[in-house]
């Protein structure tokens, strides 16, 4: 999984970036503080350290996505072996830069039901400019079903309303994947 690294991969947080930083910053340092002021002790100075690596790696963009096989294996890997079904996005900025990856709705052994408005709402979270809409099926069946057709467009749809464009859905089964862009179903 070429981007499982991303530290905002499995990111749900409701704070923006900076809210984030101060939350870890250590206890009782200043946020004027500077690490070479003498005043702060070795151990706020590595307190310090391992904060400004927690700042880059917040603030750090995941890579391209250009290799569609790629984000089908990563899907595979993330949503195959769920017992029930399970809708997730995966949200990109305007150079499809993973953004962050969410499970947005759980449902059960064959349906779940996903709220467009819920979608939404995470997209403009994120200021995203695309998604890959994701879903699995636990039977392993990977063919679209009509309620899967129509939900696509839908969303498709909707997001395209604020200049978002949807640039797959993706339906995980046992050992494959559905791609309805590679279908031209999109």
């Amino acid at each position: 999984m070429f981007w499982a690294n991303s530290p905002r991969l499995h990111s749900t947080h409701e704070e923006s970036g900076s809210c984030q930083i101060l939350r870890f910053l250590p206890r009782g340092v200043p946020h004027s503080a500077h690490p070479c002021d003498p005043a702060i002790s070795i151990e706020r100075k590595s307190d310090w350290s391992a904060t400004s690596v927690l700042e880059q790696r917040l603030f750090q963009r995941g890579p391209e996505l250009v290799c569609p096989a790629a984000v089908k294996q990563y899907l595979r890997l993330r949503l195959a072996s769920e017992p029930c079904e399970v809708f997730a996005v995966l949200f990109l900025d305007c150079r499809h830069r993973l953004q962050a990856f969410e499970t947005l709705f759980q449902g059960t052994i064959d349906n779940t039901i996903v709220y467009p408005r819920y979608v939404l709402q995470r997209v403009l979270h994120y200021n995203s400019a695309a998604v890959i809409l994701a879903h699995n099926h636990p039977s392993g069946n990977v063919e679209p079903s009509q309620a899967d057709k129509t939900l696509t467009q839908q969303l498709k749809s909707l997001l395209a309303q604020v200049d978002v464009r949807v640039l797959d859905h993706l339906i995980v089964g046992s050992g494959e994947a559905f791609s309805f862009a590679e279908a031209g179903l999109l």
